[in-house]
C-alpha cells in the first residue's frame, strides 16, 4: 500500500505537471470569466479580438492562439470557475469538471516529438488547442480536488473581487487573492466594529 507524502506531512504534494495546468487554469479564469476585481466590476473580453489580446499579453511567448481558440478558452474557463472555492458546492463542482474532460477527450496517454521522449498527456495527440488545453486543466483541476486538497482551488473572499488563486500554502489557509485584497476586506471589517460601537 503506498500512502501519499501529503497525508503523512499535511504539506502540498503537486506535481510540477499539475500545478502548471492549474496556474494555467486560473490564469484564464481571471482573464476571461470574472466580473468582479479588487473592489470593481470589470468587464471579461466579449470578442475573440478581445480575448485573443488579452490571453497575448499574459500567455508565454510559446503560445499560438488564434481567435476562435480565444474565444473557445472563454467558454471552458466559464465551466473551470466553479471548482474554484466550491466549499459545500464541490459535488457540483466536479460533475461539471467530469463532463467537460468526456467532451474534451481527456485520456492519459503518452506521446511526443518523435526526436524527443514521449511524454504523459491528458489529451489525445491530435486534440485541438482547446480541447488538448480543456483536457490537461480539467484533469489537474480534478486530480488536486481527488486527493483531498480542493481547500486550494481558492476564491477571494474580499467583497466585490471574484477572482481565483491556487493556494500553495503549507496549510491551505490563503483567504484572498492578493494583499490588496487582503488590505480591503481588513479595512472594511475595522470600519464594520468602528460603526457597531456605542459611545
Amino acid at each position: 500500500m503506498t500512502i501519499d507524502p501529503w497525508r503523512i506531512t499535511g504539506q502540498l504534494e503537486i506535481d510540477s505537471y499539475v500545478g502548471r495546468w492549474v496556474e494555467l487554469a486560473v490564469l484564464l479564469v481571471n482573464c476571461l470569466a470574472v466580473t468582479t476585481a479588487h473592489g470593481r466590476a470589470v468587464s471579461p473580453p466579449r470578442s475573440g479580438a478581445e480575448r485573443l489580446a488579452a490571453l497575448t499579453t499574459r500567455l508565454p511567448a510559446s503560445a499560438t492562439l488564434t481567435g476562435a481558440d480565444a474565444d473557445g478558452l472563454a467558454e471552458v474557463a466559464a465551466e473551470l470557475r466553479p471548482a474554484f472555492g466550491a466549499d459545500d458546492g464541490i459535488h457540483g463542482a466536479a460533475t461539471r469538471l467530469n463532463d467537460l474532460l468526456i467532451r474534451h477527450r481527456a485520456v492519459p496517454n503518452l506521446h511526443g516529438h518523435p526526436d524527443q521522449p514521449p511524454v504523459l498527456a491528458f489529451h489525445p495527440a491530435d486534440a485541438t488547442l482547446v480541447d488538448a488545453w480543456a483536457a490537461d486543466m480539467g484533469t489537474a483541476l480534478a486530480m488536486v480536488i481527488g486527493v483531498g486538497q480542493s481547500a486550494r482551488l481558492g476564491a477571494c473572499q474580499a467583497g466585490t473581487c471574484s477572482l481565483v488563486f491556487f493556494d500553495t500554502t503549507r496549510n491551505a489557509s490563503r483567504r484572498f487573492c492578493d494583499l490588496s485584497c487582503q488590505n480591503r476586506a481588513k479595512a472594511s471589517a475595522y470600519r464594520a466594529r468602528r460603526a457597531g460601537r456605542t459611545p
